[in-house]
C-alpha cells in the first residue's frame, strides 16, 4: 500500500525536479504558495515563483545540489525553509522544500550521550 505521509502534514512541502520544474506540493504548501485566482503552478518552473535574489540562489542549486537552510519572517510568522537535493536510484534528481512555521518560543533539549 502506497502512503502519502506528507500531504496531510502540518508543514509546506515542495518538490522539484532538476531542471526547476514543480512536481509535487502537499496541501500545505498548495495553500501556502498558491495564491487565490492563481490557478495550478505544477508543471511550472520554480524559478519563476521567486524574485532576486532567492531566484539566483535557486537557480545555482539546481546546477550545484547542496543543502540551504534559513529562517523567514513573512506576515508576522517566523518559518525554517529547509532545502535539500533529492536523488532518485543515487541519482541527483531534484531538490526538495519544507517550510514549518515556529512558534515564538523553541524549546532546545540538550541530550547526552549515555
Amino acid at each position: 500500500m502506497e502512503r502519502d505521509y506528507f500531504e496531510s502534514a502540518d508543514i509546506a512541502v515542495t518538490v522539484c525536479a532538476k531542471d526547476g520544474t514543480i512536481l509535487d506540493m502537499n496541501e500545505k504548501s498548495r495553500r501556502t504558495f498558491i495564491k487565490p485566482g492563481q490557478g495550478e503552478i505544477l508543471g511550472h518552473n520554480v524559478l519563476d515563483c521567486h524574485p532576486e535574489p532567492a531566484r539566483s540562489l535557486l537557480d545555482d542549486m539546481l546546477k550545484n545540489p547542496r543543502t540551504n537552510i534559513y529562517t523567514v519572517e513573512k506576515e508576522g510568522l517566523k518559518k525554517l525553509i529547509f532545502q535539500t537535493p533529492w536523488y532518485d536510484d543515487g541519482e541527483y534528481a531534484g531538490f526538495m522544500e519544507l517550510s514549518i512555521v515556529l512558534p515564538d518560543v523553541i524549546p532546545n533539549r540538550i541530550r547526552k550521550n549515555k
